[in-house]
Order: structure tokens, then sequence, then C-alpha cells
């Protein structure tokens, strides 16, 4: 089963990585990326994590 942002563990989603110069967020053990614009739009899938 793969897991999304939306279903991942705390443990899976405290391990991130920033993109570029901060333009993003990664989460390798998800294999999920976000964009900072993403968040300030108010994406769905991360509403639940800011």
């Amino acid at each position: 089963m793969v897991s999304t942002p939306r279903t991942a563990s705390q443990k899976q989603l405290i391990n991130y990585e920033l993109l570029g110069d901060g333009e993003g967020i990664h989460w390798p053990n998800v294999d999920e990326d976000i964009s900072v614009a993403g968040l300030l739009q108010g994406d769905q899938i991360m509403r639940r994590y800011i």
C-alpha cells in the first residue's frame, strides 16, 4: 500500500526535505511534493498538516 500525506503516519511526515530555495516540501517516505504556492492557496491535501 502506498501512503499519501493524508494517510501517512506522523513518523513519515516528520521526515521532509525543503525543495530548491524553500519553494516546496518533499516527503521521501511518501514520495510526495507540494509547493509553497500550493500551501498558500489552501491545497486540500495538506490542510490537515499546516
